[in-house]
């Protein structure tokens, strides 16, 4: 039974589960459930990704976790019982995992690797937090990375930044939206330091002075490697200041044995130290650890010679210096232990030792050496910043690790207090150097090797005991030896001992020095030859002075005793000491050996020990009554540091003296106070504060100082307007905060001591101080500078006195005294600037206060504040500060809110600030407009910060604003025109804030937040627009303002929540609802309220309304439907047609869809427009209720297809679409505007869009048809034209006069000169008749260069292609629909269907010409069907004239055309076994397109298609025509010498030709034709058989003429081909000869076979048209066979339809009619393909002949031609092999007009695919050559005939000869 669940209501999934039985919910390891009902080990619940399905899934797949039900029952909420932060994890790992998959699929490998990082570490740092076993600041600091972490990664996937409070996600709902604000600033403050460590934020008031972080080294020496010293030694580590060449800190000493060990065993792994209390300032500095290594042995290093074995001494070995700087980067960046290996070298001259780490820092190599041995040190070093209590506490393993605390030299740049009072141990440390000495030889005659001995005596004459420290590392001991420098009467030892003698045996203690003479003799003995000794202390108490002391040495000897130290302790130590004692007896038993010194240097640092004389007068001013006034004054010139480590004494000494005698020492006391306390204000003894705080709790007892320091502190104030020198009087007013305290403090003491006496005379006393602080306050100081800097100090010192107050007054009294001071305030702006921001700091500070928090205080206080903000907003002075301290003030007034005293407060505000912050921040925000005109000007009031600070203070104020409230605010207004006023401030502020996005885009709980305060706001201000502003009194201006309020609401992308997730909009909507469905209804009403006002709003509004309808929100479009319906009615009821709205409704459709950036959703929210005016029910729905019915359906209809139209428009426009779709789709909805809807301004709009379009692909041609577009709309008149798109105000002459030059210009740089001369006239004919010669003149001298373009340059002519479109999935213009294109320069039909296919890279190509069924047409697919079309000119007659130029009539060829054809052979009737020719037939299909191409665009749709079938006889007619044409037009270049260079393409074709002729191309022709059988069964055919036996005669006599010019201009290398040529020439007329008798007639000069060679063609004359032509006969089919300027070809020819040749053997005739037909054709193939195998299985659709298939094109130039060609045309042929070599293989291509028949070789196929660059371009045919044929084409002069080809003959063949050879069947 199912029983619902009472503690098992929350758990994560553990084990995915496939719901497998009935009613089982589908779970996924890590989802969490809500469970609702358990049942014998099954539960029943929801998964919180999907609440709405609930399911049965095992028990045991879950683990349970803790949570808090709320409304148990049907509707009951679980919230999980964990830490917040734990939550966020989980729900943001959920989130970011779909992301963090897509990352890689878009590409973005290196965010995706980092992410997923970070997504690594979140979930450790996860399962850190949930172990549950963090101290509180590992908890703290995990919390810290983790949010880190969180915001980086929504930072970088862009989404929503997180607003946090120490850790913790905030809630709006709690905290002020101030608060919120700054909080999104410190989150986005937080990501951006991740990369960016500079802090650019503003310090804010009241925040203290950032203290200095102490950096810390950790260091560790790990081992001393490569020991090869074999004695004992002792290291030194220290770091040294190389810039000021000093060190500066204590030593760290590590002991070895002789291994390189500790010499004590405990210490292994823990050789290490703390170098301590390093400031950001040494940080800077040229920093180094110096490490010294001195050993232990013998005097001189393996020398058993110089001294005993048992004797050590301490020697100098050598020094490794390692350089912070070059190692603070990466330890910064490490945050870890970095190892480190410090070279060893030791000191070439042991008298420069104290200069060894210097020479190696310098890298004085001289000085120092390396030894033998690699000798190094290795160290780790890490880098810590904080103070000692965090980094013990952060690092608790290296404090266990022995660590050795190794301070700073001197106190560190922050004092912190000593003291007893905060219960820290007392420093007191004297640093001792022993810098050099100067000694005598005393008679020997090497140098001494000194050693000296120290200790510390107290005044008895005792050895203290542990005084003296070599190092921190090791215990201190009671004696020290130096180290001994060999044979040196004056050595320098540099060496720093810390001496740790306790305080109370400080006084009375000395040092004595002892020196020692080191033998190296057998016996060793350390001689005593002098000592040298030095008090601690002074006589008059100080200690030894911070300085180099050079000693006296007395002499004496090892029988010397020192038991009573008073012999020498009254001698004089050292030269002051001896002045001060001059009648010294000699006949002491120490002598002062006056050749000898010794120098030491000391260092203090003593909390409790001072080496000052006045500080220490002053602690002892009873011994000196009568210098008392002057120790007081004296007092100033004691340095910070001693009197911070005298505090107490002098505090105690100090009100000592005040109450001995207060009238006499009152004021200097007073003084001296006041410097106390201002020194605690240097940032350096900041720390002492608390001490101070201390003092006056628990140990100050001046009980009657009170009376006193309030005399003084009044005596102060009131010079302050006489004195001119008011130093003094500024520095008591900066101690203002302690002086009080003292007072509080004292007064507090007293009425202890008392009971409560003398309380009205202290009142009266303080009332009577405040009034002396606002006399001051009152005072004009704008003439006096001195008065601005002691007000300002006063001010800023002022709030600091109100907790003291507070003890004494109540919160009503201090509240009183405050709003006197604040009150006696200058009430203007313009103090000064200076003193502006020092007031308002003042406040800002009064409002942060303790005071503040109180209600009864506020009360009083909030209007003089609000007084001087309104004051300084209305001025637009320092807007940052005030509103600081409005945000502070609307903090308060949040957390406040359950409070019933708010209303008042909320109430004040709203009549003092409302109106002045609405005033603000339009100001702010339209300088924020102006920012850009000056640049380089950073205004800080035009920030977005500044901004965003008034924005949130307003929204804080209207959220707290109430119904009472908006009702007082309303009610308030004297007159319409000032609501009208203020209610178009607050709209104009609303709509500003939607416009200029003040929040970022990622600070969705803000933006949020905004939407909401604002829709609340306007449902309040609604009734009163409506009640003031509708009937009688309608103001357009305020509803126009809502209006548009509203749209842009709406419109708000933070509130489209169909783009975000699913859990957040469930989040949002269950916060706020659907924000945009409230402002859809508020405005829906306000609509209906207008009534019969409603027509002003038309069309004005449509734009913004129809904008509404964008929002894929079904409830706020069905709002929307009724208000166009009325805006129909309004229209149609007042001028009889709502052509406004239609009009208006259109252009802003279209606007809409050119303004959109190309977001994802734009397309699906224009597909929701549409369904505004689709089917029911909808727009449509109530336009057929009406009167107007039709014009309305008319109008709707209208519109929708015009979305139509816009959409593929939309899609095209995203930047991803290629060229030609962007170009049919404007093409498309230009047309639609001019036709169908005749809207003419839109219509030019997209004319100069498509011609933008067409310039930017560089189709010059097609911009200049565009533009001639709008050109044509114009008239050569006066009227005046508008400014509109580009163009000026202008007169339509002027304006048509720039298009026509505009597009002469279009027409020259597309080479279509043609069509620029009519403009040229037509500009001409307006210059002329306007007698402006000077353009006339230019304009003809246009024209003319036009002309000398077309004869003198080369113009490629173009391929034109046929593309049908078949199915539903292509765009609206291209649905099944066929086109013609113009191809570009140089492309072939495979690079066109390439292209076509990339553009559509979902269609797929058809492989049959056919046209397709309806199953196709009607399919949800894409098909393409592409094939090469031959264009028919209409310019017939230019064609046929004879003398035009080849370059003019291919112009005509290829332009203004409108018509094209294609060709598909197949066989009619049974087919002929014999001679395939006799049946193959041509189906021709003739193309009409809309319009002429060039034109608009470069393809154009099929208007109508012809079918005709052409029979053999026809078709043979028209290649032999062509051939003949192409001969003509090739042989008359040569002879007009048009080609130069080598005659290669004469020959290719005279060969073709001839060779095609003798092999079986003509003969085939005749057996088919000529045949009686033929003749007898087509009596039709006589004629056009004539016709054929014309064209062969007429052939023969080009030839010959063909032969004399090739004769004439033939290389002598090409001699044999010239006569291979003419002997097949003859072969080729005698084969004729039975057929044409009258051949030898025509061409007498080649009709015997024994003239010679060389006068066989002498007998020609040059050619010409005229004497060529025999029986041609001019006909359109004829003139398409002319040459045509082929993109490809590499001469200026054309080439025949027969074009590319086909290689097969005797038995290789195809079997299919295309077969045949490809054979006919290539009986007279084109010479200019020969030599390349790619394009032999091919055929050309760049020929022009009637038999061309013209289905396939790929053109390759010959290889002999592409060696002597340019090499760029060479590539273009290259281009053209490897776009064939990219055709299917044979297999998958069938043998169609689609895909022509391929190769054959030995009766094998040739793919393309087989055809590769090495390939040898060969084919042996399947029989042996007829003899005669081979050798006569392959030999040479100097080779025999080959029976097969190979590479090294090919090198040596002449390139004539090098190509394929063409074999066709007899």
């Amino acid at each position: 039974m199912w029983t619902p669940t009472e503690e098992e209501k929350y758990g994560v999934v553990i084990c995915s589960f496939r719901g497998s039985v009935p009613q089982g919910l589908v779970l996924e390891i890590g989802e969490t459930v809500q469970i609702l009902e358990k049942c014998e080990g099954w539960y029943r619940g929801v998964s919180t990704k999907k609440p709405n399905v609930k399911g049965l899934f095992p028990a045991n797949y879950i683990h349970l976790k803790k949570a808090i039900v709320s409304n148990r029952g049907q509707y009951e909420t679980v919230v999980p019982l964990e830490d917040s932060i734990v939550t966020e994890v989980t729900a943001t790992l959920q989130e970011w995992a779909s992301l963090w998959k897509q990352l890689y699929v878009k590409h973005k490998v290196d965010l995706f690797y980092k992410l997923r990082h970070v997504m690594n570490e979140l979930i450790d740092l996860r399962r850190q937090l949930l172990s549950g076993h963090l101290t509180q600041d590992q908890v703290r600091e995990v919390k810290r990375h983790i949010t880190v972490r969180l915001d980086w990664g929504n930072e970088h996937l862009g989404l929503d930044l997180v607003p946090r409070k120490d850790f913790e996600v905030v809630d709006s709902d709690q905290i002020s939206v101030s608060d919120l604000y700054k909080m999104h600033l410190s989150s986005r403050q937080s990501v951006q330091q991740s990369t960016s460590q500079v802090d650019t934020m503003r310090p804010r008031h009241g925040e203290t002075c950032r203290m200095p972080v102490p950096h810390h080294f950790f260091f560790s020496l790990k081992s001393f490697t490569y020991n090869t010293i074999g004695e004992d030694s002792d290291v030194f580590f220290s770091l040294y200041d190389m810039r000021e060449g000093k060190q500066i800190s204590e030593r760290f000493l590590v002991r070895l044995n002789k291994n390189g060990g500790p010499r004590n065993p405990e210490k292994i792994e823990r050789m290490c130290a703390l170098f301590t209390d390093l400031s950001s300032k040494d940080m800077k500095r040229d920093l180094y650890i110096v490490a010294h290594v001195i050993r232990i042995g013998r005097m001189l290093l393996n020398d058993s010679k110089k001294g005993p074995a048992h004797l050590h001494y301490r020697r100098p070995y050598g020094c490794a210096v390692l350089s912070i700087l070059d190692v603070l980067q990466s330890l910064t960046e490490l945050k870890e232990e970095k190892d480190f290996v410090l070279k060893v070298y030791t000191c070439n001259n042991e008298s420069e030792w104290t200069q060894i780490h210097e020479n190696i820092i310098r890298k004085s190599s001289t000085k120092y050496s390396a030894p033998s041995a690699s000798h190094g040190l290795i160290i780790s070093l890490q880098l810590f910043r904080g103070d000692m209590e965090q980094i013990r506490r952060e690092n608790p393993m290296i404090f266990n690790r022995g660590l050795a605390i190794t301070r700073k030299l001197g106190f560190p740049d922050v004092i912190m207090p000593e003291m007893k009072i905060v219960g820290c141990d007392i420093r007191n440390d004297l640093y001792l150097t022993l810098e050099k000495g100067d000694f005598e030889r005393g008679g020997k005659s090497v140098q001494k090797n000194i050693e000296v001995t120290m200790y510390v005596l107290y005044a008895d004459g005792e050895i203290l005991k542990d005084c003296i420290s070599l190092g921190s590392g090791e215990p201190n001991r009671s004696s020290y030896h130096s180290f001994v420098l060999y044979h040196s009467n004056s050595p320098r030892w540099g060496e720093i001992i810390k001496l740790p003698i306790p305080i109370d045996r400080f006084r009375g203690s000395h040092l004595r020095f002892e020196f020692r003479h080191c033998s190296t003799k057998d016996k060793g003995e350390k001689k005593l030859f002098g000592f040298s000794f030095s008090p601690l202390m002074r006589d008059d108490g100080t200690t030894l002075s911070d300085d180099i002391h050079e000693l006296y040495v007395y002499k004496c000897d090892e029988n010397s005793t020192f038991n009573n130290h008073a012999l020498y302790l009254g001698l004089p130590c050292c030269k002051e000491d001896y002045n001060g004692c001059p009648n010294i007896p000699s006949s002491l038993i120490f002598q002062r050996s006056t050749k000898e010194s010794f120098f030491i240097s000391t260092q203090l640092s003593s909390t409790k020990l001072t080496q000052n004389v006045d500080l220490l007068a002053l602690l002892k001013w009873k011994a000196f009554p009568d210098r008392i006034m002057d120790i007081l004054g004296r007092l100033r010139h004691v340095s910070g540091e001693e009197i911070v480590k005298f505090l107490q004494d002098i505090l105690d000494t100090l009100f000592v003296i005040l109450d001995d005698n207060t009238e006499k020492y009152g004021l200097l006391v007073f003084q001296s106070l006041v410097f106390i306390i201002n020194l605690l204000r240097d940032i350096k003894y900041f720390h002492f504060r608390p001490v101070m705080d201390t003092y006056i709790q628990k140990h100050f007892a001046g009980a009657l100082a009170y009376k006193e320091l309030i005399r003084c502190l009044k005596w102060y104030m009131d010079c302050s307007a006489e004195l001119i020198r008011q130093d003094h009087i500024q520095e008591a007013m900066r101690a203002l905060e302690y002086l009080f305290k003292f007072i509080v403090q004292s007064r507090i003491l007293y009425s202890r001591a008392t009971c409560g006496m003398e309380e009205e005379q202290f009142r009266s006393s303080i009332q009577e101080l405040f009034q002396s602080i606002r006399f001051v306050l009152s005072l004009d100081s704008r003439n006096s500078e001195t008065l601005l800097f002691t007000q300002a100090a006063l001010l800023n010192s002022f709030p600091t006195i109100f907790d003291e107050l507070l003890q004494m007054f109540t919160v009503q009294e201090v509240a009183e005294f405050v709003r006197g001071t604040l009150g006696s305030m200058p009430s203007t702006v313009h103090i000064g600037q200076s003193m502006d921001v020092v007031k308002l700091q003042s406040i800002a500070r009064t409002v942060d206060s303790r005071l503040f928090s109180f209600s009864e205080s506020r009360r009083i206080l909030l209007p003089v504040v609000l007084h001087h903000i309104h004051l300084h907003l209305r001025q637009q002075k320092e807007l940052l500060i005030c509103s600081g301290i409005l945000g502070s003030i609307f903090s308060i007034v949040k957390t406040s809110s359950l409070e019933a005293d708010v209303m008042e407060e909320v109430e004040m505000m709203v009549e003092s600030l409302l109106d002045v912050l609405l005033q603000t921040l339009l100001t702010i925000m339209s300088k924020s407009h102006a920012q850009e005109a000056v640049r380089g000007q950073r205004c800080p009031q035009c920030t977005a910060e500044i901004t965003g600070e008034y924005v949130s203070c307003l929204l804080s104020l209207l959220r707290q604003m109430c119904d009472t409230h908006y009702q007082h605010l309303l009610d308030n207004f004297q007159s319409k025109d000032e609501l009208k006023e203020f209610l178009l401030k607050i709209f104009c502020v609303f709509r500003n804030l939607m416009k200029m996005s003040v929040f970022p885009r990622d600070w969705m709980v803000m933006r949020l937040l905004t939407s909401n305060i604002i829709v609340t706001t306007v449902q309040y201000l609604s009734s009163a627009l409506h009640k003031n502003f509708t009937e009688t009194d309608f103001d357009f201006k305020v509803w126009n303002s809502y209006f548009s309020l509203a749209v842009l609401f709406i419109n708000q992308p933070s509130l489209q929540l169909e783009i975000i997730t699913s859990a957040k909009r469930k989040k949002i909507l269950d916060k706020y609802g659907d924000m945009r469905v409230m402002m859809a209804y508020e405005l829906f009403s306000m609509w209906q309220n207008l009534g019969e006002h409603k027509i002003h709003f038309i069309p004005g509004m449509i734009g913004p309304f129809l904008g509404v309808t964008l929002v894929p929100q079904p409830e706020v479009r069905n709002i929307m439907i009724p208000i166009f319906h009325d805006m129909m009615d309004w229209e149609q009821r007042k001028n009889g047609n709502f052509k406004q709205v239609e009009s208006e409704l259109i252009d802003k459709l279209d606007s809409m869809v050119s303004e959109g950036k190309g977001d994802e959703s734009y397309r699906e929210l224009f597909s929701l427009l549409t369904q505004l005016f689709g089917p029911y029910p909808s727009l449509l729905e109530k336009v057929e209720q009406e009167t107007w019915r039709e014009t309305g359906i008319s109008f709707v209809t209208s519109v929708t297809r015009l979305m139509e139209r816009l959409l593929d428009y939309r899609d095209c426009m995203k930047g991803e679409e290629t060229e030609n779709k962007k170009v049919g789709c404007t093409v498309n909805l230009m047309n639609f505007y001019k036709s169908e809807i005749n809207k003419e301004e839109m219509y030019i709009r997209y004319i100069h869009k498509l011609c933008d379009m067409h310039l930017q692909a560089e189709n010059y041609t097609e911009a200049a048809f565009t533009l001639l577009l709008y050109c044509e709309l114009l008239q050569w008149e006066d009227r005046p034209l508008r400014e509109f798109l580009h163009y000026p105000s202008q007169t339509e002459w002027q304006r048509k006069e720039g298009l026509c030059r505009k597009i002469i210009h279009y027409f020259n740089k597309g080479k279509s000169w043609e069509f620029g001369i009519p403009l040229c006239r037509e500009l001409a004919c307006q210059y002329e008749s306007l007698y402006d010669y000077q353009s006339l003149s230019w304009i003809r001298k246009m024209e003319a260069s036009y002309y000398d373009n077309i004869i003198e340059q080369q113009r490629l002519e173009p391929e034109f292609f046929r593309v049908g479109f078949y199915g539903r999935k292509f765009p609206f213009f291209l649905r099944n629909k066929e086109y013609v294109c113009r191809g570009h320069d140089y492309e072939r039909l495979e690079a066109f269907q390439q292209r076509m296919l990339s553009e559509f890279p979902q269609a797929v190509a058809m492989q049959h010409p056919n046209h397709p069924d309806d199953a196709i047409l009607q399919c949800d697919a894409q098909y393409l069907q592409i094939y090469a079309v031959t264009p028919i000119p209409d310019y017939v007659d230019v064609l046929q004239m004879d003398r035009v130029p080849d370059r003019v009539k291919s112009f005509y060829r290829v332009n203004n055309v409108r018509k094209f054809r294609y060709d598909r052979p197949f066989h009619k009737g049974p087919k002929d076994k014999d001679n395939e020719f006799k049946s193959l037939w041509i189906e021709r299909t003739t193309l009409t397109l809309t319009h002429s191409l060039p034109g608009i665009s470069r393809w154009f749709e099929v208007e109508r298609r012809e079918l005709v079938e052409v029979s053999p006889l026809e078709n043979a007619i028209q290649v032999v025509e062509n051939k003949n044409q192409e001969l003509r037009a090739l042989i008359s270049q040569y002879q007009h010498k048009q080609v130069h260079g080598n005659i290669n393409l004469l020959s290719m074709c005279l060969n073709g030709v001839i060779d095609a002729a003798v092999n079986g191309g003509i003969a085939r022709y005749q057996e088919a034709f000529f045949d009686k059988d033929y003749i007898t069964k087509h009596p039709g055919d006589a004629e056009k058989i004539s016709q054929l036996k014309e064209l062969m005669q007429e052939q023969v006599h080009v030839l010959g003429v063909g032969l004399a010019v090739h004769e004439k201009f033939v290389h002598p290398e090409m001699r044999p081909l010239h006569k291979k040529l003419i002997d097949q020439f003859q072969m080729m007329r005698a084969s004729l000869y039975h057929e044409f008798p009258c051949l030898d007639k025509l061409s007498p000069a080649c009709s015997g076979t024994s003239t010679p060679r060389g006068n066989v063609l002498a007998s020609h004359s040059p050619m010409s048209p005229e004497n060529i032509k025999m029986s041609h006969r001019h006909s359109p089919m004829n003139l398409m066979g002319t040459g045509r300027h082929s993109s490809s070809s590499l001469s200026s020819h054309a080439s025949s339809e027969a074009g590319n040749m086909m290689m097969m053997g005797d038995n290789s005739m195809g079997e299919t009619p295309e077969d045949l037909y490809h054979h006919m054709q290539l009986a007279y193939h084109n010479p200019r393909y020969q030599g390349s195998v790619t394009n032999v299985s091919v055929l050309s659709s760049s020929q022009a002949s009637p038999s061309s298939s013209s289905l396939s094109s790929t053109h390759s130039a010959p290889s002999q031609m592409i060696t002597s060609a340019p090499s760029s045309t060479r590539d273009k042929y290259r281009h053209a092999r490897e776009m064939m070599l990219l055709l299917p293989t044979h297999r998958d291509r069938p043998s169609s007009a689609m895909y022509p028949a391929a190769i054959l070789e030995n009766g094998q196929v040739i793919t393309p695919c087989t055809l590769t660059p090495s390939t040898t371009l060969w084919v042996i045919p399947p029989r042996p050559f007829p003899p005669g044929r081979c050798a006569s084409l392959l030999s040479t002069p100097s080779q025999p005939p080959l029976q097969a080809p190979n590479r090294a003959w090919m090198a040596a063949t002449p390139r004539c000869l090098a190509a394929p050879v063409a074999v066709y069947p007899p």
